[in-house]
């Protein structure tokens, strides 16, 4: 299978629970079915590791993205699929990430708050609401939704089958993907 010519950063935006992580794990295994190198750089992960210390206010949630689309860079310009699956609740820092990467795409996962409630596995909405943890995405500090993503996954209409074929769909169409 011959790589494509260049990497490309998917970054995979939406409210916690809305299914970025879940789509982005779908489209991972297809792609390495496929043969391609693929890096996963999931909010959770980064926070824990390469973020460690930074708390939820603006400023430090912008560091944690500016930080992530550092290593998409770094990974894309090496000709890897880098998929990003991160909250990434403020445009203006989602903007100046897809500035630095020449190679990206844009995915919007949306679901409506009260899907993401219902799907809340972690407990974190709850958390939230009874006042545990402060400056929670959606409840107590905004979500900008894109104005101008590539891909938008209705995951509350579509299976996660369909979400995934719509970044991959996108992938092929914009050259990153060769056929077998």
């Amino acid at each position: 299978m011959r790589q494509p010519e260049s990497g490309v950063t998917v970054w995979l935006t939406g409210l916690s629970g809305a299914g970025k992580t879940t789509i982005c794990q779908f489209v991972e295994n297809k792609l390495r079915m496929q043969g391609y190198r693929v890096e996963v750089l999931d909010g959770d992960a980064v926070r824990q590791n390469l973020c460690k210390g930074l708390g939820f206010s603006k400023e430090d949630r912008e560091e944690n993205i500016r930080r992530i689309g550092f290593v998409a860079h770094l990974l894309a310009r090496n000709n890897v699929i880098v998929l990003v699956s991160a909250i990434s609740p403020y445009r203006e820092i989602r903007e100046e990430v897809r500035q630095n990467i020449p190679h990206f795409i844009e995915v919007y996962v949306n679901a409506s708050l009260e899907v993401c409630e219902q799907r809340d596995v972690k407990g974190l909405y709850k958390k939230a609401r009874a006042g545990k943890i402060k400056h929670f995405t959606g409840l107590d500090d905004p979500y900008e939704i894109p104005l101008f993503a590539e891909v938008e996954c209705k995951t509350n209409q579509e299976s996660v089958a369909e979400s995934a074929t719509k970044v991959l769909e996108k992938l092929g169409e914009l050259g990153y993907l060769y056929s077998c």
